[in-house]
């Protein structure tokens, strides 16, 4: 059995690697856990004694099979908890990570696989990220930058890169939230933000912010 600190780690590689295989420094590790490098040198031979990375000195760790699948099993119960909280408890999107990053630390196997059948087997949480089932698989959907779409390109929003509770409440504010159909309807060519017809109104975004939304496309 992991600690809860060992988790964490384990959650950081894998973030930070993107998909849990390639080399990730002890630099940035240090940055993602804001801890210092060397103490997460100290975790990190603890998680290698386990097999759960591989660390190569003066280069970097990556996840080994047994913990990538640690990994996904806490990214499982974070966003199953956070679909729990604003489906069922009424939070907001942008309130729910914190609580989360206590809840999936609960060991009960049991009560996460009933959360998930309680929910519907949700394959993504309320930022749209992909939800991994309990043997780690994730149901692939296809999303695209919203800043990556052309005039006349639709779709629905389906995601977000940036999770900053101020990002959200921007996004709800304007009402560009999970399920909203948008359609592009004009780039600015000065600064490449981009107007969008939501609800037949015209909503015009910076780009920064349109780089920051996952769309579906229809």
């Amino acid at each position: 059995m992991n600690s809860l600190t060992e988790e964490n780690y384990l959650k950081a590689i894998y973030h930070l690697s993107k998909e849990g295989n390639a080399l990730v420094t002890t630099n940035n590790i240090a940055d993602s856990v804001s801890t210092k490098a060397s103490s997460v040198t100290d975790m990190l031979k603890k998680l290698a004694d386990k097999n759960l990375i591989h660390y190569v000195k003066y280069q970097g760790v990556s996840l080994t099979g047994e913990g990538l699948q640690a990994a996904l099993g806490i990214i499982r119960k974070h966003r199953l908890w956070e679909v729990f909280l604003v489906e069922k408890l009424n939070f907001k999107w942008d309130e729910v990570h914190d609580i989360a990053e206590e809840l999936e630390h609960i060991r009960s196997e049991e009560l996460v696989d009933r959360l998930q059948e309680f929910l519907g087997n949700p394959k993504s949480d309320p930022h749209g990220d992909l939800i991994p089932d309990k043997h780690g698989k994730f149901h692939k959907k296809e999303l695209i930058r919203l800043s990556k779409m052309k005039v006349g390109d639709s779709g629905s929003i389906s995601g977000v890169n940036e999770h900053s509770a101020g990002f959200l409440r921007y996004l709800e504010k304007t009402g560009l939230v999970l399920g909203k159909k948008v359609v592009i309807y004009e780039i600015i060519e000065f600064d490449s933000s981009v107007t969008l017809l939501v609800d037949n109104q015209e909503i015009t975004v910076s780009r920064d912010v349109a780089k920051n939304i996952l769309v579906y496309e229809q």
